[in-house]
């Protein structure tokens, strides 16, 4: 269970509620194992002398029990409201400490990952751990409480029945033992399998057009299926070896009856136990069923919790190699310069750029071209300090990227990506969501500019319109000039169009140019392209290949 002692500090920082929690589990507790004497009690009164009228003695022990059970139901109650509310709230600092996490991350983690195995932690494993730190603490505290507790009583009441009756617990110990290491293995093939089928449907569907225009609907429905039956027969084997705490717990109660029955039985024949004793024993032997079969359950939950708290912390643990150092706000004027640098992805090996060296000036634009694959898209992403130069430097304003504030960097930085990116929003809150609290005025300003107003006008809803999921909604070109509406109302001191013109035609491109050229002539551009109509505007044109980077201007 190493893997759960991360969740330590969040224990301290609830440790009021837990501390209640506790308080609240001893007195219910007591008052559940304190009425079970006056159960014998009445049963002694009641068969004193052959006498099954009415009592006034047994009254009063039926007012005890009545209102202990009063006390115990309002503990118990309370019980929950501390203990299973500081695991809500445990629970809500844990996904939002994740989640925070999962942004800090750099881009060449999340690309050696799928995104429904990040969703399912972020989901499935934080509500398996919600479960340790809820019923799994509560029913643990809850038994060794109620074991101490009817322990006490029943030694109080007869020592040897006491030894006799908690003799087969030693038992139940080590079977919990032994299978609760098989259930931890097996729990974290199943958590590992639930994760493939939430990394395939997000795919699938994530692709739903590919799959429909190719008519591979069964061939989806035929892996997706294999995937599913793979998790239910994990799951099911799982569920067996759970199965087995229930039958060692029934096992262990029928032998504390029988051992109740042959102690108890010849310790009445020879005078030394009354008739009500041996009930209590009986009372006390059924209050802890309940809890004794709850072990296996718990045992399950919480190796279910460890399994899912390891593969969190797999992530946790993860140290982005985008790290901010600098935490200043200042301006940005655009000089860019790159220093003999060099990059090799991590993940492929494969070297995107050699040795390339070149100046732009605050204002000027440069046109970057090649083939497919010579490492223009690589540029982008390092000018935005989404990866770092494997060799070499980059230097804005003269002064070394990473010892920039990040954060303030790309504040003056206008991207567009080559692949169009769109939330499923509306087509005013995508323009505006570079910007904090943008004004509609403002968003149609920019959406003229990105050529795209009047596609949006001629929609139903307008700006209102909902672009769907990843913009589905929308035709590739009027997504890409979304994308660009979005970079451009940041108004930046940089624009990066990474290829992002491809789906326009060329009249529509030279627009877009020409109104950048008015409303950001100041600002540092740079056009990633394969057409050369859009590299002749440019004050330089920087041309690679697959061999040699080199500057044509």
């Amino acid at each position: 269970m190493k893997a759960l002692k991360t969740l330590n500090p969040y224990f301290l920082k609830h440790k009021l509620l837990l501390f209640w929690g506790v308080l609240f589990i001893i007195a219910s507790n007591f008052f559940n194992i304190y009425k079970v004497q006056f159960v014998g009690k009445s049963v002694d009164e009641l068969t004193k002398n052959g006498n099954l009228g009415f009592n006034r003695q047994v009254l009063i022990y039926v007012a005890i029990i009545v209102g202990c059970s009063l006390l115990t139901g309002f503990f118990t109650f309370m019980m929950r409201q501390t203990i299973i509310v500081a695991s809500r709230r445990i629970e809500y600092d844990l996904k939002n400490r994740i989640y925070r996490h999962y942004q800090d991350l750099s881009l060449t983690d999340y690309k050696q990952t799928t995104i429904g195995d990040l969703m399912n932690r972020l989901s499935e494993d934080v509500v398996a751990v919600r479960m340790y730190l809820g019923p799994g603490v509560m029913y643990v505290a809850n038994l060794i409480v109620l074991v101490v507790i009817t322990a006490i009583y029943m030694l109080k009441t007869d020592v040897s029945m006491t030894l006799w009756t908690l003799l087969p617990l030693p038992i139940l110990s080590f079977a919990i033992y032994r299978v609760s290491s098989i259930i931890n293995r097996k729990s974290k093939i199943m958590q590992k399998s639930q994760s493939g089928i939430s990394t395939f449907v997000q795919d699938s569907f994530s692709g739903i057009r590919v799959v429909k225009f190719f008519a591979r609907e069964n061939y989806i429905k035929k892996n997706y299926g294999a995937k599913v039956t793979d998790y239910q027969n994990k799951a099911l084997d799982l569920a067996k070896t759970e199965a087995y705490f229930f039958t060692i717990i029934l096992f262990v109660i029928g032998l504390l009856n029988v051992a109740i029955i042959w102690v108890g039985g010849q310790k009445y024949i020879a005078g030394e136990l009354s008739i009500g004793k041996i009930a209590d024993f009986f009372m006390y032997i059924n209050t802890l069923i309940f809890p004794f079969s709850m072990v296996g359950w718990v045992t399950s939950v919480n190796q279910r919790a460890e399994a899912s708290m390891q593969r969190i912390n797999e992530f946790m643990d993860k140290k982005s190699e985008i790290v901010n150092t600098n935490f200043e706000k200042y301006g940005i004027q655009g000089d860019i310069e790159f220093r003999n640098v060099s990059y090799v992805y991590p993940n492929t090996g494969i070297k995107a750029l050699d040795n390339l060296s070149f100046k732009l000036k605050a204002g000027e634009s440069m046109a970057i071209m090649g083939k497919t694959g010579s490492g223009k898209s690589t540029i982008a992403l390092l000018l935005c300090r989404l990866i770092d130069p494997t060799e070499g430097e980059i230097l804005i304003d003269g002064k070394n990227l990473k010892d920039h504030n990040l954060e303030n960097y790309r504040n003056y930085i206008g991207y567009i990506p080559q692949e169009s990116y769109l939330f499923s929003d509306s087509i005013e809150n995508n323009i505006g969501f570079a910007i904090d609290h943008p004004s509609h005025e403002k968003v149609v300003e920019y959406a003229k500019i990105a050529d795209v107003d009047k596609n949006i006008t001629g929609f139903k809803e307008q700006y209102n319109t909902m672009v769907g999921e990843r913009g589905v909604m929308l035709s590739g070109g009027q997504k890409q000039r979304i994308c660009i509406a979005r970079a451009l109302i940041k108004d930046p001191n940089i624009i990066i169009f990474d290829d992002s013109l491809s789906a326009l035609d060329t009249e529509t491109e030279q627009n877009i140019l020409e109104n950048i050229d008015r409303k950001i002539r100041n600002a540092t551009s740079i056009i990633i392209t394969h057409r050369e109509s859009s590299a002749q505007r440019a004050d330089k044109i920087l041309n690679l290949t697959e061999i040699n980077n080199s500057i044509t201007a």
